[in-house]
């Protein structure tokens, strides 16, 4: 038995309009709209802003999935994105702007009572975005009608490798998974390793979810047409963050600036934007004398742009400490694109045989695979076409996202 509807909470996504390329949970969330979108049943999306909740319905939806669709930057969408920004001067203006979306706006106080009026009782409730995952919430959904509560848990990174977290979301992000251990009526795990993960620290607050574990889709890419480059190059992709370990590929660098001559280097783009707790790395990235020379900081590109680097790329790089997911890797894996990655559970159970593992402490390996790869895809003046890395693409099953969600909701969700 299908629920009679689905509720959505779209109240990260909006928070994240306007600020540049989406995370991966953005994607998530975001790819889990559009296919909410080609549903039959009744379908409606719940966002919390500074000051109440906003209830959407299908029309209002596809309103919204059609900013995420327009051209960077978009005034309507920056404009939304401070709906969460309670001293923000814009606030009135962005609940304004909502309100030509909304169904219905409500006090937090006032939500079941929404739900109760607008939607079919039994409904499904999804989160898939880590926001109100609090006990008041799914107190109310619960109250509204809701048969089941839905959440998608992605990793449980800030509890295990603090270190790389900003401390004051830590003690939060333990109160979101506590809320879930005791209201959730299932929780999706992206993988077997981060199931395991998460369901221990749901074991530690007293109660373990139902749980079902569905791979992340990867949506096809779609390369532009920009030229292409004249010179080798390898991509890393991501948030300039601690975990994604960038100062590893500048160590790198440095020294084949040492040990090689200029012409024989390879470039490395670095695609993503600056994110929190990394300013040594900062400072390396502006100061370095090979900045903009071999190495090039890139962020906020384009999607079709990220791909046309990626598809034509010797590799990506990809030397994360800690990953929940890793999206990356599975994209390059889906171009064909060779992978370099350290031997962490979570990529041997996604990737299997495709990349090749190389540990962090072995640097030499690294920067050995990283010139084998730039002399098989071409010399320096004369690129010829990156070989496709067609040896192991046969060991490695490209998740998409009709198979996630085939699995998702014929649990009857």
């Amino acid at each position: 038995m299908h629920p009679p509807a689905r509720l959505l909470d779209l109240t990260r996504l909006v928070s994240r309009l306007g600020k540049g390329q989406p995370t991966g949970v953005d994607r998530v969330e975001a790819a889990y709209l559009a296919h909410f979108l080609t549903l039959s049943s009744p379908v409606f999306g719940v966002i919390r802003g500074a000051l109440g909740f906003f209830l959407l319905d299908r029309g209002g939806m596809a309103g919204l999935h059609g900013l995420l669709h327009q051209p960077d930057p978009l005034p309507a969408a920056d404009l939304l994105s401070r709906l969460t920004r309670r001293s923000d001067p814009l606030l009135a203006r962005a609940e304004t702007a909502l309100r030509k979306l909304a169904l219905a706006r409500c006090r937090p106080s006032r939500l079941a009572q929404t739900l109760r009026r607008h939607l079919p009782q039994g409904f499904t409730s999804f989160n898939t975005g880590h926001a109100n995952l609090d006990p008041r919430t799914f107190r109310a959904l619960k109250s509204g009608g809701a048969s089941r509560v839905v959440v998608l848990i992605h990793d449980t990174i800030p509890l295990d490798y603090p270190q790389f977290t900003r401390p004051n979301t830590i003690a939060r992000f333990d109160k979101k998974l506590a809320a879930v251990a005791r209201g959730a009526d299932l929780v999706i795990h992206s993988a077997k390793t981060t199931r395991t993960q998460t369901e221990r620290h749901f074991a530690r607050h007293g109660r373990v979810p139902a749980g079902t574990v569905a791979a992340l889709g990867i949506s096809p890419l779609q390369p532009n047409a920009s030229p292409a480059r004249n010179h080798p190059y390898f991509v890393t992709l991501g948030t300039i963050e601690p975990r994604k370990n960038h100062a590893f590929l500048l160590d790198i660098w440095e020294t084949m600036h040492r040990d090689l001559p200029l012409a024989e280097i390879p470039h490395l783009l670095i695609l993503g934007r600056r994110g929190w707790m990394n300013e040594r790395v900062f400072q390396r990235l502006d100061t370095q004398p090979f900045r903009n020379q071999t190495v090039f900081e890139m962020a906020n590109l384009p999607d079709d742009t990220v791909a046309n680097l990626l598809a034509n790329a010797c590799a990506l790089l990809f030397p994360s400490l800690v990953e929940g997911y890793g999206l990356p890797p599975l994209e390059a894996a889906s171009l064909g694109v060779a992978v370099i990655v350290p031997p962490l559970p979570i990529y041997h159970e996604t990737l299997g045989n495709y990349p090749v593992y190389a540990s962090l402490d072995d640097r030499y390996s690294w920067m050995e695979t990283i010139i084998q790869l730039k002399d098989r895809n071409g010399t320096p003046g004369q690129v010829v076409p990156r070989q496709k890395d067609a040896k192991n693409m046969s060991a490695v099953a490209i998740p998409r996202w009709d198979a996630h969600f085939k699995s998702v909701l014929s649990l009857g969700c």
